[in-house]
């Protein structure tokens, strides 16, 4: 769409204070840049919004309060836009001219908070002065929607930089599509979404962003915003702040970004653990005093193939219809984790043993299988039975059945402590998985039982060989003094293939 023809002298009128008294409404787009979507992992097929409250609103040159107790203050430079006319039910061809002004907006939240929020992003978002923005307006008719750019700073550095050719949804949509749910009044602030590049920031850091319409000379200047630590702790009688690994993964864009381990095993630790079979691994842990460690009851799709892989954990509760609706449409927990899984990992579901209905079917194992999942694992049924087994991850299941998920189960929570199979499995426990059944290994264990049941194999296969060559196996299983002298003459003539030169 193509400004139309105004003079620029003097166009750009700067935010005031009297700029938010307008302000009815902030609302902002989840996910509205492609690149911001390639990071998550997933990209909407309709925009979806959230709410801020206007006394989130503030100038360029404010200070914002990290809360305390938090630690992930996220910046999140967008395009805000600022409605002129009033809008309802308007067409998206008409929708832009609505539109009376665009500036720069910092969409600031903690994600300290967000686990309380349930998706409404109350208290993670709408924190005082959270909503930075301005400090020039440009008029919506002066540019071209489709030829704005984005970019963002902190204490100088580049960290964000993108154009409006890179959205998923056009603005005209957006102003459209929320058109069509309530009056657009004059005044009130949408926020765009953000591109790919918004990561943390701590107390002493200054923030800017800057909007402008390279084609037109037109720009917002830079908003600028210096992050600073509160010292009120917050109340228990309201949640009070925590995160977890995920959140810090999230908040800085990635786990190596946020200083944690890269997510799932090394491919070393990987290697060796599907070297040897479970039954020697199980012989390993039970040494070790832990016997209570496998999932039973389960068969897989690919009994040919060993899996190695860290725990992401999925929670069914049985299915009541009042709680099915609020937990069990939509984006739900069993679509958000699958969604994310990462290279490596293996999904555990807790299905309480019920077969009755299938906890997973072919669309969103595919997905888990694109994502690079290692395997999936669940003590319920399975759909598209014939689907799932043709693809090359493996499933572990009780089971075959044809029903969805409201039969028997809500999808409720997510990367907790559940128990599958009699067995319980945290987060990040090493799930070990082979034709005769799956083993849970705590990560602290998994190098030296990987190593002891890799040497043990070894040991195993000289006393086959001796047992074939007619011995008894009286004294060599498990070897005496004198079979363990000969095992160590025979050992350096038959090296361990499951030892890496």
């Amino acid at each position: 769409m193509a400004p139309r023809n105004r003079s620029q002298e003097s166009s750009v009128e700067q935010v005031t204070a009297d700029t938010f008294k307008q302000a009815g409404k902030v609302i902002a787009v989840h996910l509205a840049y492609q690149s911001r979507a390639d990071q998550r992992g997933r990209t909407p097929a309709k925009p979806s919004y959230f709410l801020k409250a206007s006394s989130s609103l503030s100038l360029s040159g404010s200070e914002i309060e990290r809360p305390a107790g938090c630690e992930l203050l996220a910046y999140e430079g967008e395009i805000a836009l600022i409605i002129g006319t009033a809008a309802r039910r308007v067409s998206p061809q008409d929708a832009w001219s609505h539109v009376g002004h665009i500036t720069a907006s910092n969409d600031l939240g903690v994600y300290d908070l967000k686990y309380a929020d349930k998706g409404s992003n109350v208290r993670s978002k709408s924190g005082d002065g959270f909503t930075p923005f301005g400090p020039g307006l440009i008029p919506a008719d002066a540019v071209d929607p489709a030829g704005l750019r984005v970019r963002t700073w902190v204490n100088g550095e580049t960290v964000q930089d993108d154009t409006t050719a890179g959205l998923i949804f056009s603005f005209s949509q957006i102003v459209a599509d929320l058109s069509q749910l309530m009056t657009l009044e004059p005044g009130d602030v949408i926020l765009t979404g953000t591109p790919a590049g918004s990561s943390v920031a701590g107390p002493g850091d200054v923030i800017e962003v800057e909007v402008d319409a390279p084609a037109a000379g037109l720009s917002t200047g830079r908003l600028s915003t210096t992050v600073t630590q509160g010292t009120a702790e917050m109340a228990d009688f309201g949640n009070t702040p925590k995160a977890t690994d995920a959140d810090r993964a999230d908040a800085w864009g990635s786990p190596e970004a946020a200083g944690l381990a890269p997510a799932g095993l090394s491919a070393e630790l990987k290697r060796k653990l599907t070297s040897v079979g479970t039954a020697t691994l199980s012989a390993q842990l039970r040494k070790r005093g832990l016997n209570n460690v496998s999932i039973d009851g389960l068969k897989t799709t690919r009994p040919e193939l060993r899996i190695a892989g860290a725990a992401r954990t999925l929670r069914y509760v049985p299915n009541r219809e009042d709680l099915f609706k609020t937990h069990g449409g939509g984006y739900n927990a069993q679509k958000r984790i699958i969604n994310n899984l990462n290279d490596g990992d293996v999904l555990v579901m807790e299905a309480r043993g019920e077969p009755g209905t299938g906890t997973v079917g072919d669309i969103l194992a595919l997905r888990a299988q694109i994502n690079g999942a290692a395997a999936i694992v669940t003590d319920g049924g399975v759909r598209d039975v014939d689907a799932v087994a043709a693809l090359e991850m493996p499933t572990f299941f009780t089971g075959a059945h044809p029903a969805v998920l409201g039969r028997k189960h809500i999808p409720w929570d997510t990367d907790l402590t559940i128990s599958c199979g009699g067995a319980t499995v945290q987060p990040g426990d090493i799930i070990v998985g082979d034709s005769d059944g799956l083993l849970v290994i705590p990560p602290s264990l998994a190098e030296e039982v990987a190593d002891d049941a890799i040497a043990q194999e070894h040991e195993e296969t000289f006393i086959a060989q001796m047992v074939a060559e007619g011995n008894s196996v009286e004294g060599l299983y498990p070897m005496n003094t004198s079979w363990r002298a000969k095992f160590s003459e025979w050992a350096p003539t038959h090296p361990n293939p499951a030892v890496q030169p």
